[in-house]
């Protein structure tokens, strides 16, 4: 983390196109102040992770649209775990997610699962209470 700010890289994993949550999230949490790196389009959980170390960020955002959630989540925690980070992020998630999926996201490590309808101001409540306690 650079000085006292809270860094949150945003991603959008695999062939989901669907970017405007993304966007408007992103842009949300850099209003509020935080340092927001946002990957684009078509990223693979190794391009997320490697990205996520080399920046430096505290917080791991991930954007899907597309129903590939589980999968796509599964990927991305396994990739944190290979290389001993799984503790040093803060992962949340985002998008159209079934509540009766939430639970499974939540075994494999990810702190919070929001809803497409999620206030930011919530996303960013959120972050700022847990981004400190890894």
């Amino acid at each position: 983390m650079t000085g006292n700010r809270i860094r949150v890289l945003m991603a959008k994993p695999g062939l989901d196109g669907h970017e405007l949550g993304a966007i408007v999230v992103a842009r949300g949490l850099s209003e509020a102040g935080l340092e927001v790196i946002y990957t684009g389009l078509h990223q693979t959980p190794d391009q997320i992770v490697s990205a996520a170390i080399q920046e430096d960020v505290n917080v791991i955002g991930v954007s899907i649209y597309s129903g590939a959630h589980v999968g796509a989540m599964q990927k991305i925690m396994g990739q944190l775990r290979e290389r001993g980070m799984e503790q040093s992020f803060l992962v949340i998630v985002g998008g159209p997610i079934p509540l009766e999926d939430v639970p499974r996201l939540k075994d494999m490590g990810v702190a919070e699962v929001f809803s497409s309808r999620t206030p930011v101001k919530e996303i960013v409540d959120f972050i700022r209470e847990r981004a400190g306690r890894q």
